[in-house]
C-alpha cells in the first residue's frame, strides 16, 4: 500500500482545524475542476483533493489516518498489525486495497479504535534572555503560528535559567482530537552575550586584572556582579591564574557562584619615581619565579 500525504495535498498543517481544511479544499476544487481548468492533470488533482478532503473532514477517519504516522508520500507501508483484526475488509489483504478504501472501511469496522483520543502536536521554539533576566527570572511574550492562527503567550522563565535549558509548557501546543490532551511547547533558552561575564552552567566567570602590589600585598577591590558592584578581598600573595570566588552570586542566587580569574598587569610606562621603586625592589628581592620547585626549594 502506498502512503498519501493528505495534508500536503490540501496544503494545510497537520494540526489544521476543519475550517482551514474546508477552505483549502474549496480553493483546490475551483482551481482543478475539469470544467474550470484545461491542464492535463486537472482531473487527477481534483480527485486527489476530494479524496484528501473526504478523509480529513471526518473526525473518525482523520484520527485513524493520523495514527499511521508520517511516512514519505508514495512510500510503501503496512498499517499497524492491530488494524487487521479491528477493521476487516472482507477478506482482502492490505496490499490489495488503496489507502482511501482502507480508511473508508474504518466506518464499517469497529469504530472504537478509530475514535481513540489523539494528543495534539508538540511545538518547539526558542528565546534569548539576558544574564540579569536569567538570574532574577522574567516574563516574556511568545508569538506562535499554528493551525489556529497566531497566538501570543506570556511565559514565566524561573530564576536560574541557563544556556540550552529546555522548558516544557504543558498543554500549550496543538489541540488534541477526540478528547485527547493538547500538545506541549518546548522552549529552548539561549543567553545573550555579556560584555563581562561568561556563563558556565549556573556559574559565571570574568577576568580580573590586578596590579603587582595588589597581588603581592593584598587589597580590597570593587568588582561587578549582576546585582551591582561588591568589594572583593584579594589575599596577599595572589598569583596570576588564581580563581577567587564570590559565593552565591551566580545565575541561581545562593546556589551558584561568580569566579574572578586573576591576571596581573603592569604599567606600560613608568614615571621616574616608579622606575626607582621597581629598581629598588629588583635589588632587594630574592624571588625568582623561574626556579624549579623542589621539596627543599618550594615555590
Amino acid at each position: 500500500m502506498k502512503y498519501k500525504d493528505y495534508y500536503e495535498t490540501l496544503g494545510v498543517p497537520r494540526d489544521a482545524d476543519l475550517d482551514q481544511i474546508k477552505k483549502a479544499y474549496r480553493k483546490l476544487a475551483r482551481t482543478h475542476h475539469p470544467d474550470m481548468s484545461k491542464a492535463p492533470d486537472a482531473e487527477a488533482r481534483f480527485k486527489e483533493a476530494a479524496e484528501a478532503y473526504a478523509t480529513l473532514k471526518d473526525p473518525t477517519k482523520r484520527a485513524a489516518y493520523d495514527e499511521l504516522g508520517h511516512p514519505q508520500p508514495g512510500a510503501e507501508f503496512s498499517p499497524p498489525p492491530q488494524w487487521q483484526q479491528d477493521f476487516s475488509t472482507g477478506g482482502q489483504s492490505f496490499e490489495d486495497i488503496d489507502l482511501a478504501d482502507l480508511l473508508a472501511a474504518m466506518g464499517r469496522g469497529r469504530g472504537a479504535r478509530a475514535a481513540m483520543p489523539v494528543k495534539g502536536r508538540d511545538l518547539e521554539t526558542g528565546i534569548t534572555i539576558t544574564l540579569a533576566d536569567a538570574r532574577q527570572g522574567s516574563t516574556v511574550k511568545l508569538t506562535l503560528q499554528d493551525g489556529t492562527g497566531e497566538r501570543v503567550l506570556e511565559v514565566t522563565v524561573p530564576p536560574g535559567a541557563r544556556q540550552d535549558q529546555k522548558l516544557r509548557l504543558r498543554g500549550k501546543g496543538g489541540k488534541g482530537q477526540n478528547g485527547g490532551p493538547d500538545g506541549d511547547i518546548y522552549l529552548h533558552i539561549s543567553l545573550a552575550p555579556h560584555p563581562i561575564f561568561r556563563p558556565d552552567g549556573l556559574d559565571l566567570y570574568f577576568d580580573l586584572a590586578l596590579t603587582p602590589w595588589e597581588a603581592a600585598l593584598g587589597a580590597g577591590v570593587e568588582v561587578p556582579t549582576l546585582d551591582g558592584p561588591v568589594l572583593l578581598t584579594i589575599p596577599a600573595g595572589t598569583r596570576s591564574g588564581r580563581k577567587l570566588r564570590l559565593r552565591g552570586r551566580g545565575l541561581l542566587a545562593g546556589q551558584s557562584d561568580i569566579y574572578a580569574l586573576v591576571h596581573i598587569d603592569v604599567p606600560a610606562t613608568l614615571s621616574e619615581a616608579e622606575r626607582a621603586l621597581y629598581q629598588e625592589l629588583a635589588r632587594v628581592s630574592t624571588f625568582n619565579p623561574r626556579v624549579v620547585a623542589t621539596k627543599e626549594n618550594p615555590l
